[in-house]
């Protein structure tokens, strides 16, 4: 429940408000795109199980949690997000990975407020076991397919608020590869060869943009952009693993909580987005209100 001019009113969003809706709308476009025009690497019936698994364990959490409403919304973006990025031969992985990812929003919070990216949280345990890999090849490189990933991006985080994180983070990761590159004497086509991944954009406009699991105010969500960049690029080139991005926030999620105390911000609403700055006259009896949400 949510407070609206002293009076309760349901936390839910309207269809409209909520960018959730836009969410999914996108990562559906582009799914749908990858399957019939570059013929991803995933059947039907790991889709299937993947987004059937996550709305159950989303249901399950509902339930065992005694949660007012079953909301499908947050399940589906994960499972998207999965069908996206995941790739394995085994449909019992797909499975496995939807419901690590759902449970996780339930199990792993902090003041209310879940500290991994269920969909990083359920890449990064797949990928460390073995079990299935991310292929930024299925991409290909074609530009305009990258814009738009980037155009459909930019309306979900435009609408969420949390369009900062994602220019800072992109900034911040294309500018040190930038600096490295000129510090190695390479030449610029390798940098661009390193950005020109869907996969990455993917993870930086529908992942690390993430409300829920971002720092409250705008100068966290800044500094955390720069510490995952950092992070990633060490984890990529010192440890030589790919994916370095989610390895970076994986690594650095854990962080926000304190970097919500030195950036004190409002706590993010998805029906009522907000750009990270404290209203001047809100009492704090207000503002800090118990909410029993899990999306």
């Amino acid at each position: 429940m949510g407070q609206d001019n002293g009076t309760i009113q349901p936390s839910e969003p309207s269809f409209w408000r909520d960018p959730r809706f836009y969410q999914i709308a996108s990562l559906s476009t582009l799914l749908l795109y990858g399957l019939l025009v570059l013929h991803f690497d995933i059947s039907i019936w790991q889709i299937v199980i993947t987004i059937s698994t996550a709305q159950l364990m989303q249901y399950v959490g509902t339930r065992y949690f005694h949660l007012l409403f079953f909301d499908l919304k947050s399940a589906l973006i994960s499972s998207l997000s999965l069908c996206l990025l995941l790739r394995t031969n085994d449909c019992a992985v797909t499975a496995l990975a939807a419901g690590i990812a759902i449970a996780s929003k339930f199990v792993i919070r902090w003041k209310g407020k879940h500290i991994f990216n269920p969909t990083n949280l359920a890449l990064v345990i797949v990928l460390a076991s073995g079990l299935g890999w991310i292929s930024p090849g299925q991409w290909g490189q074609v530009a305009w397919f990258g814009f738009l990933i980037a155009c459909l991006g930019s309306l979900v985080v435009t609408r969420a608020a949390r369009a900062d994180v994602t220019l800072a983070f992109l900034t911040f990761y294309v500018g040190l590869l930038v600096a490295r590159a000129l510090w190695l004497g390479d030449p610029f086509t390798i940098p661009l060869h390193q950005i020109e991944s869907g996969a990455l954009l993917i993870f930086s406009f529908f992942m690390i943009s993430d409300p829920k699991t971002t720092p409250d105010s705008r100068t966290g969500r800044i500094v955390f952009a720069l510490i995952v960049a950092l992070t990633a690029l060490y984890i990529q080139f010192h440890f030589f693993k790919p994916n370095g991005p989610l390895w970076g926030l994986i690594a650095c999620s854990p962080l926000v909580p304190l970097l919500d105390r030195l950036f004190p911000g409002v706590r993010y609403d998805w029906s009522k987005p907000a750009t990270g700055y404290a209203p001047a006259a809100v009492p704090l009896s207000l503002s800090v209100q118990p909410q029993r949400r899990f999306s």
